[in-house]
C-alpha cells in the first residue's frame, strides 16, 4: 500500500514509518509546518511583537535526519494561513471571552486530517498514517493498548469519513515498547523527550505568549466566600477554573483554585480547598459534537473533560444533530468552558464536542462575565 506518513521530528511518528516500511509498504514522509512567526505578525500589523521561532525547525532537521537513516523520502507541506484561519484565530478569539480552548484537537481536524489528508489523497496515496496512540475498526475510533498514552481525546473532532484511510501503527504498543524500538535502531531521535504543549508556544511560557497578541489588564484575585481581595492577577482571560499553580497570593493560607472569573468586572474568584463546591459541576451542555458511532441516541456512557482526567460516568441527551447535554452521574470536578469533552462505550470513543455551558452543583449556570445574557 501505497501509505504517506506524517513525520513530526518525534520518535512516536518515527517508528510508526519504520514500521509501516517493515511491513512492505510504499511510504513516504511529510512534515507539515504549521506556524510562521513573521508571516503571522505582519497578517496582524505588527511585525515587532516579540515572538521567537518556534521549535519546528528543529523538528524538520529531526524529521529528515529520521528519514534519511530510515531510506525514505521527505516531503515538506506548508499549511500556515489553514492553521491561522482555522486554528489560531479561533484560539485567540475564544480565549478572550474566558474560554479555554484545546488548539491541538482543532489541528487534527482541520489541518493533519483536513488539509493534510486531502494532500495524501490528492497525490496517489491510499491511506494516511500518523504516530497518534489510538486505534481504528471498521470506520470507528477505539483507544489505544497504553492507556496512558492514548490520544482519542485530541482525535475526537477528526472527521468520520477519512477514518478508513487513516492508520495508527502505535495502537497496539505501549510507550516504552516505542523507546525499545527506536533505541534498537539507532533512530536519531531515539531519546528525544516528547513535545509538551501546543506548537506554537512549545517550551514556552503560555502566558507571556499569549500578550504578544492579547491586551493583559491587570486586576483583583478575591476569595468568593469573603469577597477579601488576596492578590492581584496579570489578565482574566490567562486563568482557567480550576487552576492551582500561577496564582500570586502566597501572603493567604491555601491551598488556592480558581473557581469563577468575571470579564466585565476584570476579577479572579478563588476559593481556598481542592473540595471547593464552585468548583464542581452537575450538567453541561456540549455544541460542534462529532460523532463517530451509528447512533446519535440518548444513553450512559463515559466522559472526560480535559485529557489526563479518569472516565466520569455520564448520561447524555441529544438536543440536536450536533449538540448534547450531559448530566453527571457524579459532580465532576473543573469543567471549563471552551475545552472539550470526550464520550466513550468502553475502549469505543464515540466523539466529543466544545464544551458551551456548564451548570454548577445547584443548577446555576456557570457565566465568565457578569453582564453576559443567556
Amino acid at each position: 500500500m501505497k501509505i504517506l506518513v506524517g513525520l513530526s521530528g518525534g520518535v512516536d511518528s518515527a517508528v510508526a514509518a519504520y514500521l509501516l516500511k517493515e511491513q512492505g509498504h510504499d511510504v513516504t514522509c511529510a512534515f507539515m509546518r504549521n506556524w510562521d512567526s513573521f508571516a503571522n505578525n505582519d497578517i496582524l500589523g505588527n511585525p515587532t511583537i516579540k515572538d521567537d521561532m518556534c521549535s519546528q525547525e528543529v523538528d524538520y532537521d529531526d524529521a529528515k535526519r529520521v528519514a534519511d537513516h530510515l531510506g525514505l523520502p521527505l516531503l515538506r507541506v506548508d499549511y500556515v494561513k489553514e492553521y491561522w484561519d482555522n486554528v489560531f484565530t479561533f484560539f485567540l478569539e475564544e480565549t478572550q471571552r474566558g474560554n479555554t480552548p484545546n488548539p491541538d484537537i482543532l489541528c487534527n481536524r482541520y489541518v493533519k486530517f483536513d488539509a493534510f489528508y486531502d494532500f495524501m489523497a490528492a497525490n496517489g496515496f491510499e491511506a494516511l498514517a500518523t504516530g497518534h496512540y489510538a486505534n481504528t475498526r471498521d470506520g470507528k475510533m477505539y483507544r489505544a493498548k497504553d492507556l496512558n498514552k492514548d490520544q482519542t481525546y485530541f482525535l475526537s473532532r477528526v472527521n468520520k469519513d477519512v477514518l478508513p484511510r487513516v492508520i495508527f501503527p502505535l495502537g497496539d504498543l505501549d510507550k516504552p515498547e516505542v523507546r525499545a524500538i527506536a533505541k534498537k535502531l539507532d533512530l536519531p531521535v531515539a531519546t528525544k523527550k516528547d513535545s509538551t504543549g501546543i506548537c506554537f508556544i512549545g517550551e514556552r511560557q503560555y502566558r507571556d505568549f499569549l500578550k504578544n497578541y492579547l491586551k493583559d489588564v491587570e486586576g483583583d484575585i478575591v476569595d468568593i466566600d469573603t469577597q477579601k481581595v488576596l492578590g492581584k492577577h496579570s489578565g482574566v482571560m490567562f486563568y482557567t477554573v480550576g487552576q492551582r499553580h500561577g496564582l500570586d497570593i502566597s501572603t493567604a493560607v491555601g491551598p488556592w483554585f480558581v473557581v469563577g472569573k468575571d470579564l466585565s468586572k476584570n476579577i479572579i474568584y478563588v476559593g481556598k480547598g481542592s473540595d471547593h463546591r464552585l468548583l464542581y459541576a452537575s450538567k453541561a451542555e456540549i455544541a460542534d459534537v462529532n460523532w463517530f458511532a451509528d447512533k446519535k441516541e440518548d444513553m450512559k456512557c463515559t466522559a472526560k473533560f480535559r485529557y489526563r482526567q479518569k472516565d466520569m460516568n455520564v448520561s447524555i441527551r441529544w438536543i440536536d444533530e450536533a449538540r448534547i447535554e450531559v448530566t453527571m452521574i457524579d459532580d465532576v470536578k473543573a469543567v471549563t468552558l471552551g475545552q472539550e469533552a470526550v464520550f466513550y462505550n468502553g475502549d469505543e470513543c464515540l466523539g466529543g464536542g466544545r464544551i458551551d455551558k456548564v451548570f454548577d452543583i445547584d443548577g446555576n449556570e456557570v457565566k465568565y462575565d457578569s453582564n453576559s445574557k443567556s
